[in-house]
């Protein structure tokens, strides 16, 4: 069911709070956004990017650090639907990075599935894909 506007805005609020963490390379603040659940799955766009539980998921966000020099998000169209504690949200962003000297844009696609714990949204699991473009356009 569609997410009332209150409950749209705060997990998107905890969406964006978690990209700002990230392109700060803030891996504390990153991890705040995060369940802390042995099974919380963090699925990358990379084929050996698949981490369960938090300390997985911490390895790859710092791999994810080390292997970029500036990154940044330009979020467009997403969805928020919701029952009761849970929320998920599918949506478009690019990543912008800066990789040995080179400038990327990786046009992509996430989905994500929060849960409402002591009045906060925490992100588990969250699962970006890379938009392979074709000679059709994506």
């Amino acid at each position: 069911m569609k997410a009332d506007a209150k409950t749209e805005a705060e997990v998107m609020d905890t969406i964006n709070k978690f990209n700002e963490a990230y392109v700060k390379k803030d891996l504390d603040s990153a991890l705040k956004f995060l369940t802390p659940d042995p099974d919380g799955i963090f699925i990358g766009t990379g084929l050996d990017e698949k981490c369960l539980g938090l300390e997985e998921v911490k390895r790859q966000l710092k791999r994810d650090f080390a292997q970029s020099d500036d990154l940044s998000w330009d979020s467009g169209w997403h969805s928020v639907s919701a029952a009761g504690q849970v929320a998920w949200v599918a949506g478009d962003l690019t990543l912008h990075a800066k990789i040995g000297g080179r400038k990327i844009s990786l046009p992509m696609r996430s989905t994500a599935v929060l849960e409402k714990r002591r009045g906060k949204w925490r992100l588990s699991p969250m699962l970006p894909t890379y938009i392979k473009s074709n000679d059709r356009g994506f």
